[in-house]
């Protein structure tokens, strides 16, 4: 008997999807000739399409993972750039079966070259990959950097930037930091839509603490105001302040950006004065607001109410931002 005799056609081609490498052939005792001789197609180097029709989106993505892979990869490839978004459902991305190619996301110490509908993207920090229908896929904001590399239309960098965000996928401030670390925010088109993105999120977030402020019974405060020292120099604005208390809400929406620590010391010094002055200044990031929306609304509480047994404030004049 001929134990290399390769295993039925059903058995190999019954299964979904239908896309093996040559290695994972050999094991079911397929050789290249053999497999030269069957209607399959090899549709990347070393990976085989199992039927002889057009591959399909999934077919596609397991058969660039495959090729990622083949050569002692280990698991870590996964895909990013717009398949990712696709895979997530983004509606500003086009669908898996308009994509000419698939962006792969390897460890930079791959050597692994870009091939047919495969575009290999490197890293030298991988990401931990989010499972999507099965598939390993890169983080939403790490996908998106990858998307906008390739993109040069400014209408489609800002859709993609904004459903990121207003989709609840991941903050500003996380897209903003792969930007920056892919080098993209040199190109005017990506700075103009990373300003209209964190607008956009100062904006939901701003909705998010009123929604605490109302939803929780907090008293009211004075929204988006500044605050100055009569007759003194203006001391700078906060989102929400409770003048009989002396608390002030800040939403820290700041992106870090490299070598700009301007805002942040900005941001420091205008705390550090209006504690001085007796405020109690409560940082709150969209994140948390948007996560632990109770949690927040307890710390607020607690220090309107904390306000009581300390020294009065120095008086301040509240004015509209």
């Amino acid at each position: 008997m001929n134990h290399n005799a390769p295993l039925p056609l059903a058995h190999l081609t019954g299964s979904r999807p239908r896309v093996l490498t040559l290695a994972q052939l050999r094991e079911h005792g397929v050789t290249a000739s053999d497999a030269a001789e069957r209607p399959w197609q090899q549709i990347l180097p070393g990976v085989f399409l199992l039927h002889p029709g057009p591959a399909t989106s999934e077919e596609r993505l397991h058969a660039a993972l495959l090729y990622a892979e083949r050569r002692g990869g280990g698991g870590e490839a996964m895909i990013t750039g717009l398949a990712a978004l696709a895979l997530y459902r983004f509606s500003s991305a086009p669908p898996l079966l308009a994509l000419s190619h698939i962006d792969v996301l390897v460890p930079g110490t791959r050597r692994l070259r870009s091939t047919g509908d495969v575009r290999i993207v490197r890293t030298h920090t991988p990401p931990r990959s989010q499972e999507v229908t099965g598939l390993p896929v890169a983080p939403v904001a790490r996908a998106v950097a990858d998307a906008v590399t390739q993109l040069s239309d400014a209408g489609t960098v800002r859709r993609l930037l904004s459903e990121a965000v207003r989709g609840g996928h991941c903050e500003p401030a996380a897209v903003v930091r792969e930007l920056t670390v892919a080098r993209l925010l040199n190109r005017p088109h990506v700075v103009d839509a990373v300003e209209s993105l964190l607008a956009e999120g100062r904006a939901i977030a701003e909705d998010r603490l009123y929604r605490v402020v109302r939803g929780y019974e907090l008293p009211d405060p004075v929204w988006n105001v500044d605050l100055r020292l009569p007759g003194g120099p203006h001391l700078g604005g906060v989102d929400a302040y409770w003048p009989e208390h002396s608390v002030a809400v800040e939403i820290d929406t700041r992106a870090p950006r490299q070598g700009e620590d301007e805002q942040w010391s900005e941001s420091v010094r205008k705390r550090e004065t209006l504690e001085r002055l007796g405020v109690t200044v409560i940082h709150i990031t969209p994140r948390k607001l948007r996560d632990w929306p109770e949690q927040q609304a307890a710390v607020i509480r607690t220090a309107l109410t904390a306000a009581d047994d300390r020294e009065p404030a120095a008086y301040l004049v509240v004015l509209p931002r």
